[in-house]
C-alpha cells in the first residue's frame, strides 16, 4: 500500500458496467441499415449526443434520417441500450471498500441521457441505489453534462480541477486505449483493462504497485 493513497478516476463502460457494442449494432440493423459505432470510433451523431449537443429526441430523428431506421422511440431506445449489460455486485462492493479505506473516487464517462437513465434505473431496481452509480463514488462526470468527451484532454483537466486532484497522484482506470494515451500525456498513472482483465482482477495489484511509470 502506498504512503499516500492515489485518487481513483474510473471509466464506466467496460470497467464498472459490462458492454457489448455489437448488440446495439445488430439491434439497429434490424430496424434499417448498419450504424457506424464501435468502441474505437463513432459517427458525429453519437459524439453530439454524448456532449449534450443533441437531445434524445434529436438523436432519434438523426438515426431515422441518417440510417433510414424505421422504429418507434421506444424501439430505438431499446436498440441503443442493447449494449448495456450488467454491473456485477463485486465491482460495487470494491468501490465501497475503497471508499471505506479512504480513497477518493470519481467517474469520468462518455455517456448520454438515454444510457445513463437506463443504467441508473437498473441500479435502483437491482441494488437499491437511490441515485444510481453516483451513490458509489465521490463525484461523477458525464460527457453529456460537461460538454466534452474523452479522449479530449480538456475533460480530464475539468475532472482534475473539480476534484482538486493532481495528475501525478491519480490513477485512471479505462478499457479504451485512446483514452489511456491522453491520460498518460497529461501525467496520470493508468490501468488499461484490456480484455479479459476485469476491475476486480487488476485493480488491487495496481494499487499495491502505485506509483509506477505504467500500470498497463
Amino acid at each position: 500500500m502506498p504512503d499516500q493513497l492515489p485518487n481513483l478516476l474510473f471509466d464506466f463502460g467496460g470497467v464498472l458496467i459490462n458492454i457489448d457494442y455489437g448488440l446495439t449494432v445488430e439491434a439497429m440493423r434490424r430496424h434499417g441499415s448498419p450504424i457506424a459505432f464501435t468502441q474505437a470510433a463513432q459517427a458525429e451523431l453519437f459524439d453530439q449526443l454524448e456532449t449534450g449537443r443533441l437531445s434524445p429526441a434529436e438523436f432519434r430523428a438523426g438515426l431515422r434520417q441518417h440510417y433510414g431506421l424505421t422504429a418507434t422511440d421506444e424501439e430505438l431506445d431499446a436498440a441503443w441500450n442493447a449494449m448495456l449489460l450488467d454491473v456485477p455486485a463485486e465491482r460495487l462492493a470494491l468501490l465501497a471498500d475503497l471508499r471505506d479505506q479512504g480513497y477518493q473516487t470519481a467517474l469520468l464517462s462518455n455517456t448520454n441521457q438515454i444510457h445513463i437513465q437506463e443504467i441508473n434505473r437498473r441500479l435502483r431496481e437491482q441494488y437499491g441505489l437511490r441515485h444510481g452509480i453516483a451513490d458509489c463514488l465521490d463525484r461523477v462526470f458525464y460527457s453529456q453534462e460537461v460538454g466534452l468527451r474523452k479522449p479530449e484532454a480538456e475533460i480530464f483537466g475539468h475532472a482534475l480541477r473539480e476534484m482538486n486532484w493532481q495528475a501525478a497522484e491519480t490513477l485512471f482506470i479505462e478499457d479504451s486505449f485512446q483514452h489511456i494515451e491522453t491520460a498518460r500525456r497529461l501525467g496520470l498513472h493508468t490501468l488499461f483493462l484490456a480484455p479479459p482483465l476485469t476491475l476486480t482482477d487488476a485493480l488491487p495489484a495496481a494499487l499495491r504497485a502505485f506509483p509506477a511509470p505504467s500500470l498497463s
